[in-house]
C-alpha cells in the first residue's frame, strides 16, 4: 500500500505540472436524513470520500454495510439521541481510487461550493439548530475549502481517516469552529506522507500535534471504514460531538478540556 501511494503522489505530482482538472459542475446530491430535521437542535452533516457513488450511497462501496454514508448516518442519529438529527450528503463527484482525482484538490474545491450551499440552506431554514459537519477521507478536504465560508451556527468540524486537509495548521482553515481530528491505528491514510507537491498530495495530517485540532478518540475503530460502528469509542466520541455531551470525547492530556 505505501508503495502505491508514492507511486500515486509522484505520478499526481508529474500530471500536476499540467493542466489542472476541469471544474466540472455539481452533481444532483444524493441525501440521506435521520431523525426528525424539522426539530433537531444539532445537525451533523456527514461528507463522504473518494469512491462513494449514488450507486454505493445505501449499499456500501463494494457491498460493505459499514461504507455506507446512509448507513454511517443512521448509527450516528441514534447514537447521539434525542434532539439531533444526520444527515449524509453526498453532493459531488469524489475522486476514484488514490490517482490524479484524489490526490488533487479540484473536486474538493468544486465540492465546497455546493457544501456551503447545503449548510446554509439547513441553518437558513432552522435558525435554532446548530451544525456539525463530519469529513471522512476525502471528505475532510472537502471540509477544508468550505470552513471559512459556513455559516457560524455550523459550530464544529470533523475530520475522520484524514489523508490531509490541504493546510498546515487549524489558523489556515479561517473558521472560528471547533476542528477535531481523528485517524484509527491501522487506517492507512496514517501512512501518506505529508507532502503537497505542485499541486499533489493534501499536506500535513490533522492529526498532528502540531496542526492544532482537537484529537478526537477514535483508538478502537477498525481500519479507514470503521469509524462509525456501533459500540466503539469512535462511534461514542462522533456522537458526543454531535449532542454536545463532550465528556470523554477526547484523548490524552487535552481530555475534558473543551467547554461545551
Amino acid at each position: 500500500m505505501v508503495w502505491w501511494i508514492l507511486r500515486a503522489l509522484l505520478v499526481g505530482t508529474v500530471l500536476a505540472i499540467g493542466l489542472p482538472e476541469p471544474r466540472a459542475a455539481a452533481p444532483d446530491p444524493v441525501v440521506a436524513v435521520v431523525g426528525d430535521l424539522a426539530h433537531a437542535v444539532r445537525i451533523a452533516v456527514l461528507v463522504p470520500g473518494s469512491d462513494t457513488t449514488p450507486a454505493n450511497f445505501q449499499r456500501g462501496l463494494g457491498g460493505v454495510e459499514r461504507r455506507s454514508p446512509a448507513w454511517q448516518a443512521r448509527q450516528l442519529a441514534a447514537a447521539a439521541g434525542p434532539d439531533t438529527a444526520a444527515v449524509a450528503w453526498l453532493g459531488y463527484e469524489t475522486p476514484h481510487g488514490i490517482g490524479r482525482t484524489a490526490i488533487r484538490s479540484e473536486r474538493a474545491v468544486s465540492a465546497a461550493d455546493a457544501l456551503v450551499r447545503y449548510v446554509g440552506s439547513l441553518v437558513s431554514d432552522r435558525p435554532h439548530a446548530t451544525v456539525v459537519v463530519i469529513g471522512h477521507s476525502y471528505g475532510s478536504v472537502v471540509i477544508r475549502y468550505a470552513a471559512h465560508r459556513l455559516p457560524a451556527a455550523a459550530t464544529d468540524l470533523v475530520a475522520i481517516g484524514s489523508p490531509g486537509m490541504d493546510a498546515s495548521s487549524v489558523a489556515d482553515l479561517g473558521t472560528a469552529a471547533r476542528v477535531w481530528a481523528g485517524s484509527a491505528p491501522a487506517d492507512w491514510t496514517r501512512r501518506i506522507p505529508p507532502l503537497r507537491v505542485l499541486g499533489a498530495g493534501h499536506g500535513r495530517h490533522p492529526t498532528d500535534a502540531g496542526f492544532g485540532a482537537l484529537p478526537l478518540d477514535v483508538h478502537d475503530a477498525d481500519g479507514h471504514d470503521g469509524y462509525f460502528v456501533p459500540g466503539t469509542a469512535s462511534l461514542a466520541s462522533l456522537a458526543g460531538v454531535l449532542s454536545g455531551v463532550l465528556s470523554g470525547v477526547l484523548v490524552g492530556a487535552d481530555a475534558g478540556v473543551v467547554a461545551a
